[in-house]
């Protein structure tokens, strides 16, 4: 008796273990359309971030190139603030129109408080109603950017500046 209670026992443990990898695989495969939806967003907001890391390190190789109002797109040697943006996103396979104003059309609008690395940042310096100065949101608080002769391409604190209070709107293209 004892030889054929050990001999069924052995079958039973190993249904077991069968019924049990099938419940734990029919689980995950009826559960996996929920499951694939989470990595899918993580990765889009990963290669966002990524591309805003390269378009800010594309941005900081040029940290101190002088400031030329109107200065001719795809030219390094000078930047006005949208040939500057223009430029760094082009160099990350982003097309964007050449002024700040046109530049403040593309994309999807983004409150301040919900500022994101690569978003762009523009201002209305002259209190004329109209936008005359864009930025790069790079996180933390910090705008690259070019302006004023004398200063050219430099990064600048957001909270408090000129940019944050004569700011007219953001817009992420990312």
């Amino acid at each position: 008796m004892k030889t054929n209670t050990v001999t069924t026992a052995a079958p039973r443990k190993g249904l077991t273990k069968k019924l049990l990898s099938l419940t734990l695989g029919l689980t995950i495969a009826c559960t996996g359309g929920a499951m694939t939806l989470a990595p899918h967003t993580t990765h889009a907001a990963t290669s966002s971030t990524s591309l805003a890391n390269k378009i800010t390190a594309t941005g900081e190789k040029y940290i101190g190139v002088r400031y030329k109002f109107g200065a001719k797109a795809g030219i390094t040697s000078a930047f006005d603030c949208s040939s500057f943006i223009q430029y760094i996103f082009k160099k990350n396979g982003i097309s964007l129109p050449r002024s700040s104003k046109q530049q403040s059309k593309v994309g999807v609008k983004v409150s301040k408080s919900n500022l994101k690395a690569g978003d762009l940042v523009f201002s209305d310096t002259n209190s004329d109603g109209v936008i005359n100065h864009v930025s790069l949101y790079i996180g933390n608080g910090k705008l690259l950017h070019t302006y004023r002769v004398g200063i050219g391409v430099t990064i600048s604190t957001f909270k408090g500046s000129a940019w944050d209070r004569k700011f007219v709107t953001a817009r992420r293209v990312l």
